[in-house]
């Protein structure tokens, strides 16, 4: 009896063993990434730290956020900006040089997000690379990207700095995204590149609490599309930490938001 059990005993501990080999990952589609992951961190706050890098020009961000909501400061332009991103409303802290054409030299402005002529000469030169930089930080629009038009090529489990991980590899459909475009891109855009850029590829790590601890977006596409060299680098990382972090983000305080005269 025991020698006829004991083959057994070996298939089924190798059968628990196989279940846990670190190739087991929670979901099998991009819906249900986007959708899972979201769940975990609803009315959560996380620390957020984020590097683009663009050929030879790189800028970083950090700040705190949680989905539609961020307080962060950038190296925008080479120096050092502050904006907070609540409910789609990007408000930006005018640097002390500019302070005075601010009537009142309040120090907080709402930022236009098109830019357009008749706008302020912040949002002029600013409004829609501010607003993209705020709303790529958000969380939750890489996952709701990568629900509207994301297809899943490739997942796995791996370690990202000495943490077990569910790594996902996603190709991004950018027509299927809309007027809603990452990195800056603005529809025109994409329309005077004539077809020549279809998809680009994100990558999203989760913890084994299925919260987002990394997303990588590659737009090395995208200046090969532009006519760059394939050799040039392009890419937007984002890391999260410290999930739960309790953080107080709000809109500045009224009295406090002033308004440029438009140019």
């Amino acid at each position: 009896m025991r020698r006829t059990a004991l083959p057994a005993v070996v298939l089924v501990l190798g059968a628990l063993l196989g279940a846990c080999d670190g190739e087991t990952v929670s979901f099998t589609d991009a819906r249900a990434l986007a959708d899972g992951a979201t769940a975990a961190i609803d009315g959560k706050a996380a620390k957020f730290a984020t590097d683009v890098t663009a050929g030879t020009m790189r800028s970083k961000s950090q700040g705190q956020a949680r989905v539609a909501a961020l307080a962060m400061t950038t190296d925008f332009l080479g120096e050092p900006l502050e904006l907070r991103l609540i409910d789609k409303t990007v408000f930006a802290k005018v640097p002390e040089s500019a302070r005075e054409d601010v009537p009142g030299g309040k120090p907080w402005v709402k930022v236009s997000k098109d830019g357009t002529v008749g706008a302020d000469p912040f949002s002029q030169v600013l409004g829609g690379n501010i607003d993209q930089l705020a709303k790529q930080n958000d969380p939750g629009r890489a996952l709701d990207q990568a629900r509207r038009a994301g297809t899943l090529t490739e997942s796995g489990r791996t370690e990202l700095d000495g943490v077990s991980t569910e790594h996902y590899r996603l190709d991004i459909d950018m027509a299927a995204l809309g007027g809603d475009l990452p990195a800056g891109l603005s529809a025109e855009a994409l329309g005077e590149l004539n077809g020549k850029l279809g998809k680009i590829p994100m990558e999203i790590w989760l913890d084994d609490a299925r919260q987002p601890v990394q997303v990588v977006l590659d737009l090395a596409p995208v200046l090969a599309a532009s006519g760059v060299p394939d050799a040039a680098m392009a890419r937007i990382v984002t890391r999260y930490s410290e999930w739960g972090t309790q953080a107080d983000i709000q809109a500045p305080p009224p009295e406090e938001i002033g308004e440029i005269p438009a140019g």
